[in-house]
């Protein structure tokens, strides 16, 4: 079965089941995730969540910034390591 079959057959409901299980760690049913479990959860809601939710709905969605973390520096000059 190929990526996309996978992420069409899953439902909302089972993306928000995979979203909580992987917050707390655990399955509806108390079962404790295995960490290849919580790897899977994590890439099934990326991928339902790429092809089915906008993308400022996305989980973890950060906006862009309206200015750069640093202004461009024309006079920057290389560091020299000393020893």
């Amino acid at each position: 079965m190929t990526t996309d079959k996978y992420t069409e057959a899953l439902t909302p409901d089972v993306i928000e089941k995979f979203k909580t299980a992987v917050e707390i760690g655990k399955w509806p049913d108390g079962k404790k995730l295995s960490q290849e479990q919580r790897e899977t959860c994590m890439q099934a809601v990326i991928a339902y969540e790429h092809k089915n939710v906008e993308e400022a709905e996305r989980t973890a969605y950060m906006p862009p910034k309206a200015t750069p973390c640093a202004p461009d520096d024309k006079d920057e000059k290389p560091v020299k390591w000393t020893q």
